[in-house]
């Protein structure tokens, strides 16, 4: 028999004494007992390289990347810990050269997922009788591994794999990731101490259980960060998981598949299906055992999921809990009271970086008539500064977008804005893939708020403009508040502070994360708890004790020192 590490707050009362918050660490496993209560550390996040001319970690960061470059591996499944090569293969290319190959991966589909099925049930008994300290502790290692010796591969393999700029790879593959894994282990220990209140001759407590059966993630391919957390956090809890990578992204998170290993994952927990989204999802679904979803991805995707376990209910054991981020319309609403250049720089970042392919990257604009031509002149001279190419060049401040089906989407918005008479691009425009999927930034002006480039996620380097008069501020922010579906990101620039509360409490439902005179982009773990609402996902804010908690199943627990013998009430006695 084992017991999973409890947290239990005690409180004692007799004539001579009173004991308060006595906190009691109990394991009973394999006869051993532990006794102590085992506290983890509140993190710091994690600093960032510059990698600037002349630093250390420019030059080992380049060595990686030409280690890398050199080879083609193979990127098998991983299940139950071992490799599993399916045969139908595809090649693995770098979005700014995609004649190199840089991997052949194997797809899986019906037969791999129900083969992980079994591996993640059958790691389940141990891996959720461990001590919670035990399972954390495979995860702050890799912390230490992904900020550590696997920094340059997991930053090498994001720019290679995802035409990631040396600056965007090391804040996310190398510092979201390990903020991830170190504040997810922290928010964990808060969520174990956390007890009720007994009184006098009650000993209440409550024990954070793992959900029965698997989690199936979901990543996306523009975060390497994203693709880790996913599996990881459900994993801390004591949970197992089916993890389904972007094909787009298979590269990096192959690798940290690896890094896993590495710390010490024990074999089945975390089960790694490379695989269109249809070939793995709907034999994932259609298991007894799925107690949940951790996705991020399209909105498209995201309905299908949800409807598929909707129809799918009766069957499951458990009802599964279901945690999404899929997409937004994110903006930038400035008032004439902003900050000229540093809305200029707030919007070149939040809109270009990384392409544009970022959930929270800003594509819609509303700014006053009485500042746009100052802006205008100032934003564009900056734009056309910006270097496009190679991400191993490292003066480029843009790489090329993931693939040619992104490519061609987001040109058709281009073309689409360009033929018409309510819009005129303003800057950029160009595109090319002969070579890689190149994107010149673009910034496109509409005459309409309801133009379609003003609607519609596209998911790359375009932001599009709208000039508002400055007498009508309220009916601007009612465009912008219902314009798009999406409530993820948004962001306000103003100097007059009682604008920026009239901003703020107008927009207090547009956002999940809401910037004021800062870019909509570059949420922190622990600073800014990431998520949205309405068509922008379920608001679990990833990277919180919110989203920890989902992946956990309380049982409170009553224990009576003194029970009663009779029955009976005092208001039943006579008179």
């Amino acid at each position: 028999q084992s017991l999973e590490i409890l947290h239990f707050d005690l409180q004692f009362s007799s004539e001579s004494c009173i004991f308060q918050k006595i906190y009691l660490t109990a394991k009973l496993q394999e006869k051993e007992m532990s006794n102590a209560y085992f506290r983890i550390q509140e993190p710091t996040n994690e600093p960032y390289h510059s990698y600037a001319p002349g630093t250390p970690e420019r030059a080992s960061l380049k060595k990686r990347l030409k280690e890398m470059k050199s080879e083609v591996i193979e990127i098998p499944a991983i299940i139950g810990g071992k490799e599993v090569r399916t045969g139908n293969t595809e090649d693995v290319v770098m979005p700014h050269n995609h004649g190199h190959k840089l991997a052949t991966v194997h797809l899986c589909g019906e037969k791999e997922v129900k083969m992980a099925v079994e591996a993640a049930l059958e790691a389940q008994r141990e891996w959720a009788a461990l001590p919670w300290e035990e399972r954390v502790a495979v995860f702050l290692k890799a912390a230490d591994l992904v900020s550590g010796s696997w920094r340059d591969t997991m930053n090498a393999a994001t720019m290679l794999g995802q035409s990631k700029t040396p600056h965007q790879a090391e804040i996310e593959a190398a510092g979201e990731l390990a903020d991830f894994l170190r504040f997810g282990a922290w928010y964990l220990s808060k969520i174990m101490a956390d007890q009720p209140h007994s009184p006098d001759g009650v000993w209440n407590r409550v024990e954070y259980r793992p959900l029965e059966g698997f989690i199936f993630a979901v990543s996306p391919f523009n975060f390497t960060a994203i693709a880790g957390n996913l599996p990881s956090a459900p994993a801390m809890c004591g949970n197992v998981a089916l993890w389904k990578p972007s094909t787009e992204a298979v590269y990096s998170n192959y690798f940290f598949m690896k890094l896993l290993k590495e710390a010490g994952l024990p074999d089945g927990v975390i089960n790694f299906l490379p695989g269109r989204g249809s070939s793995i999802g709907d034999p994932v679904l259609e298991s007894r055992h799925l107690s949940g979803l951790h996705f991020t991805g399209s909105e498209r995707t995201f309905n299908h999921l949800w409807k598929t376990i909707g129809n799918n209910i009766d069957m499951y054991d458990t009802y599964p809990r279901i945690v999404g981020e899929t997409g937004g319309k994110d903006f930038i609403f400035a008032h004439n009271s902003a900050n000229i250049e540093s809305l200029v720089t707030a919007t070149l970042r939040a809109a270009f970086e990384y392409q544009g392919q970022k959930c929270s990257a800003a594509s819609r604009m509303y700014i006053p008539e009485s500042i746009m031509e100052e802006f205008k002149e100032k934003f564009l001279a900056e734009v056309s500064k910006i270097k496009v190419g190679d991400v191993e060049d490292f003066s480029n401040f843009m790489g090329a977008v993931i693939s040619k089906k992104a490519f061609e989407s987001i040109t058709g918005y281009i073309d689409y804005a360009r033929d018409s008479e309510e819009a005129e691009i303003l800057a950029g425009g160009q595109y090319d893939d002969s070579e890689g999927y190149f994107i010149q930034p673009t910034v496109i002006l509409t005459s309409n708020p309801k133009f379609k480039t003003m609607k519609e996620e596209i998911f790359g380097p375009v932001i599009t403009l709208y000039v508002y008069k400055d007498d009508e501020l309220d009916e601007a922010m009612d465009l912008c508040d219902s314009t798009s579906p999406y409530a993820l990101t948004g962001a306000i620039f103003a100097r007059d502070r009682h604008m920026i509360k009239k901003m703020s409490d107008r927009f207090r439902q547009s956002a999940g994360n809401f910037y004021i005179n800062e870019k909509p982009t570059g949420a922190v773990v622990n600073q800014q708890p990431f998520g949205g609402s309405r068509k922008s996902g379920t608001n679990d804010k990833a990277g919180s004790v919110m989203n920890m908690l989902r992946w956990l199943s309380a049982r409170s627990i009553k224990e009576v020192s003194d029970a009663p013998v009779d029955w009976r009430y005092p208001y039943m006695d006579e008179e």
